[in-house]
């Protein structure tokens, strides 16, 4: 398909499956699927540490208490939005059981290996 005639399309306001349909012909469909919901949260863009509040933190609670269901060498931590010393604990558990630096700091790569866990344990990917 022609980027240049695609748009000219839907400059003339047709709709994407009519756009589709005029170069693929009139068998081509879109499928959709219902939303999924409780998909992880992309990272914040700042590290997470002692003294970081707000929603980023009561997600990464959130996300570690429900690895913590599967991996009990990760302690729960109260859900409450407030990275103290116990949110701190439970990262460093969580990075020395899955190779990452045990510092206690959600940054990016610790943000999405929490996130990737947690889907997997709540079995998110499969719904």
């Amino acid at each position: 398909m022609t980027q240049w005639g695609s748009k000219y399309l839907g400059d003339q306001g047709y709709e994407a499956i009519q756009i589709l349909r005029n170069y693929y012909g009139d068998t081509i469909f879109i499928n959709t699927a219902p939303e999924v919901a409780g998909v992880p949260s992309s990272w914040p863009g700042s590290n997470l540490t002692i003294g970081s509040t707000g929603q980023p933190v009561r997600t990464i609670q959130e996300q570690l208490n429900a690895v913590a269901n599967v991996y009990s060498i990760i302690p729960k931590v109260a859900v409450d939005g407030n990275f103290g010393e116990g949110t701190a604990e439970a990262v460093r558990a969580f990075q020395r059981t899955f190779g990452l630096p045990a510092n206690g700091i959600v940054d990016l790569p610790t943000w999405y290996r929490i996130s990737e866990l947690y889907v997997a344990v709540t079995r998110i990917a499969e719904l």
